[in-house]
């Protein structure tokens, strides 16, 4: 892999990024990755303030992750991340998580979207730019493109409205929230016994502060999946599917 494309950033499991039982959450772990990309894009010239320039800025839309074994609290890791391809109107980004040993424990291939300021439409960048996001094209963490969910048999409904703490600096829920919202329909009797050994989500409209989110969920066997409805807006906000061990 060509170093100047690629980029390793190491994190410790804090107390904070686990759950009660000393395992990271996947919504935690999500975190790591989005961080990772941000200063990636930053390192390689396409980061947010370059993107304003260009009048666009980032929203990531898709995001599959598998992972392999818990991570427990105090573990050190590494995130390694590069710009992997573009798909239509997709730029795709790949993810590889180590343990201090070097053992490969989640993998990642998420799908962003580069948003015009004014008409709030995917855009493209300037041309000169584009060799960047596919020169890793062969290159594959995962060996198939971020999972896009359809629309689930709804089987209990929870709602959910968003606090201060739910807002990230753009003024609308931050992405690792919604994956909260979706662990917190599961008992804490479910968690104990089980880890999500997958993890897909969608973002398909924000969610600002004081909207509420009617989250429908279905389980079949160890496979949750949820939708989030924003009945002010009208619209989806958002589905994910978690499978478990």
């Amino acid at each position: 892999m060509k170093k100047s494309t690629q980029l390793k950033m190491k994190y410790t499991v804090t107390s904070a990024d686990t759950d009660m039982f000393s395992r990271l959450r996947p919504s935690a772990l999500v975190n790591y990755l989005i961080q990772s990309a941000i200063n990636s894009a930053e390192d390689l010239g396409f980061g947010f303030n370059e993107l304003k320039k260009e009048h666009l800025f980032w929203v990531l839309n898709r995001l599959t992750v598998e992972i392999y074994r818990p991570l427990q609290w105090n573990e050190q890791i590494e995130v390694e991340t590069w710009p992997k391809n573009i798909e239509r109107i997709f730029y795709i980004r790949d993810f590889v998580v180590r343990d201090a040993q070097n053992n490969i424990v989640a993998k990642a291939s998420s799908a962003w979207l580069a948003i015009d300021l004014t008409t709030k439409r995917p855009s493209n960048f300037n041309k000169e730019k584009m060799d960047v996001f596919t020169a890793l094209k062969e290159v594959n963490a995962l060996d198939y493109s971020p999972e896009k969910l359809g629309v689930i048999e709804k089987q209990s409904e929870y709602n959910v409205t968003p606090t201060y703490f739910d807002i990230d600096l753009n003024k609308h829920v931050t992405s690792t929230r919604y994956i909260d919202w979706m662990m917190d329909t599961l008992s804490v009797d479910f968690h104990k016994d089980h880890y999500p050994k997958s993890l897909s989500i969608n973002y398909m409209k924000e969610t600002m502060i004081g909207e509420t989110i009617a989250l429908s969920c279905q389980v079949n066997e160890n496979m949750h999946s949820c939708e989030g409805f924003n009945p002010a807006q009208n619209k989806v906000a958002f589905r994910a599917k978690v499978e478990f061990e």
